[in-house]
């Protein structure tokens, strides 16, 4: 089995989705940040880039929960 294709692997494992989690997790503390600035600053468009931003990752989160759940019902199956 190649590089590539463990690599390829892992991204659809658990272990790959808890880490997309993880990580889009900490992509949200640049957002709040982004946010809390444009709010000192009241700079309306960084504002609702930052609330854009957010909702991007909330959604992403959701999707990488989904895959969580459905990895986790084909382990059930296979048992």
């Amino acid at each position: 089995m190649s590089a590539m294709t463990k690599a390829k692997g892992f991204k659809k494992s658990k272990t790959g989705t808890y880490l997309s989690i993880g990580t889009t997790a900490f992509g949200a503390i640049s957002v709040l940040k982004q946010a809390k600035k444009a709010r000192y600053e009241h700079d309306t468009l960084r504002l609702v880039d930052a609330v854009v931003s957010a909702a991007a990752i909330a959604t992403g989160v959701a999707l990488l929960f989904r895959e969580l759940k459905r990895l986790g019902d084909d382990d059930v199956l296979l048992g």
